[in-house]
């Protein structure tokens, strides 16, 4: 959740929290291992719900409605944004945030009722995927429940209650008062219990004491020993013990500079790289290029870089995140975000723009039959146009996948450091809009890509080429 919007400032916020703790920057997490997560977390694809601009009831049964197309799609995970009441005091827009929470323990009556979220979660579990709703623990709204209780804020030395940077229509939570704490816990425990909750997406984790959200975990697992938790955050502390993965937002930063032009393509793998050096081992992180806090790929990018910038999330290691609308190439108007108003995801525009429903549905296919695309190991390849293409291999016990991504608006012709590369045989999805694949030579290590283009090739294990 952000109540401002900005990418560099979000960057720079995670950065800073990290660099001020002294005892966590000398603490070398990557010595350490991450919390083990479950094989169907780590082959996740997860789809991150607004419910008041998915369908035009913009209530749950809005989704459960759609829920088939989304089991279609290769969806395994529904994320949904918080589904509490929206707090009127100090709101923003004409709506306000879903992120300022009135009453935690409550379902936005413009959602549906209790029964009608109960019936989407177990409509969800009957097609075989997961459920979580995003908890926003750091504050409330200003007319929030528990104002009742005013010591359970944060006050200045005047004794005036706080926001969280410049977030003015919200509240910080005081987690100095155990009685937070207990409140906070047991209002995680009830959604779990009593819906039957698969986990939550918690926002702005990185503000909520690290040992609290250690010790939910702890709590929620003797409920449900196989929860899923993810937190907004960028600090490698969180996967030590209490969630199973975190934003990679850094890896989104990187990829915004590359596509317009303010860095080398390089600059990705030098990212990825020096995260690996800092978090612990195995550590799962989300991939996305959108999501509510961002103004719209399509928009920002444009269409053909925002299905490049989809064919790296869908290819690399970690968990990828598709939020509402994606898959038909949504702009939701000026593509900023829509957290205040009601803007309702335009579903026809797929009948426009063919290539992205096409896209998703055959890249999430691809992901699905491939374990080294799922959870195979990455190495980085050269190539000889660094600057502006990216490559890299997914390795499993039983294959290598090829991943090749052009991501500027030139054509690229040149070579990659994979020796003769005869074994390899290319599995790029058919994308186009007549579902033709275009005619291009593959034999690697010669490589030929269009503007933004994306090209994959697989191999069996131990079949080489000649020279390798």
């Amino acid at each position: 959740m952000l109540h401002i919007t900005g990418r560099k400032f979000v960057c720079t916020i995670f950065l800073f929290v990290a660099c001020c703790n002294a005892t966590m920057a000398q603490r070398d997490f990557s010595k350490e291992s991450a919390r083990q997560s479950r094989e169907w977390v780590k082959d996740a694809v997860i789809y991150e719900i607004f419910t008041r601009n998915f369908s035009p009831q913009g209530n749950f049964n809005g989704i459960t409605a759609k829920l088939d197309d989304l089991k279609n799609l290769g969806v395994t995970v529904l994320w949904l944004m918080p589904i509490h009441p929206s707090g009127i005091e100090k709101k923003k827009g004409t709506i306000g945030s879903p992120y300022a929470v009135k009453d935690y323990y409550a379902i936005n009556p413009d959602y549906g009722s209790k029964e009608d979220f109960q019936r989407l979660v177990n409509e969800t579990h009957k097609r075989g995927m997961k459920i979580i709703i995003d908890i926003v623990a750091n504050h409330t709204a200003w007319d929030s429940v528990l104002m009742k209780t005013p010591d359970f804020y944060k006050r200045d030395a005047s004794g005036k209650i706080l926001s969280p940077y410049d977030w003015t229509d919200v509240a910080a939570l005081n987690y100095d008062n155990p009685k937070v704490r207990q409140y906070m816990m047991e209002m995680l425990k009830y959604w779990i219990s009593e819906f039957k909750l698969d986990g939550f997406r918690c926002d702005v984790a990185w503000l909520v004491p690290t040992d609290f959200w250690e010790k939910a975990r702890t709590e929620l697992e003797k409920i449900n020993p196989d929860i899923l938790m993810i937190a907004e955050s960028s600090a490698p502390e969180h996967l030590v013990k209490a969630f199973d993965m975190d934003y990679a937002w850094p890896g989104l930063h990187a990829l915004e500079d590359v596509i317009t032009g303010k860095k080398s393509a390089a600059f990705l793998r030098d990212n990825w790289q020096e995260e690996r050096a800092r978090y612990p081992q195995h550590a799962l992180r989300m991939r996305f290029s959108d999501n509510h806090d961002e103004r719209r790929a399509i928009v920002e990018f444009g269409r053909a870089a925002a299905l490049a910038a989809s064919a790296l999330v869908l290819t690399m290691d970690g968990v990828p995140l598709l939020y509402n609308g994606m898959e038909v190439g949504d702009t939701t108007e000026s593509g900023a975000p829509a957290l205040f108003e009601r803007l309702p995801i335009f579903w026809p525009i797929a009948e426009r723009r063919p290539e992205f429903p096409r896209f998703y549905k055959h890249f999430i296919a691809l992901r699905g039959a491939h374990p080294a695309l799922r959870q195979g190991a990455t190495e980085w390849l050269r190539n000889s146009d660094e600057t502006r293409v990216v490559t890299y291999l997914r390795q499993s016990d039983m294959e290598e996948i090829l991943v090749a991504i052009n991501l500027s608006n030139r054509p690229f012709t040149g070579l990659l450091e994979v020796g003769n590369g005869a074994a390899f045989e290319e599995i790029t999805p058919e994308i186009a809009t007549d579902g033709k694949r275009k005619s291009h030579a593959t034999g690697l290590p010669a490589l030929s890509l269009d503007a933004w283009e994306y090209r994959l090739f697989r191999r069996a294990k131990g079949s080489k080429g000649v020279g390798e």
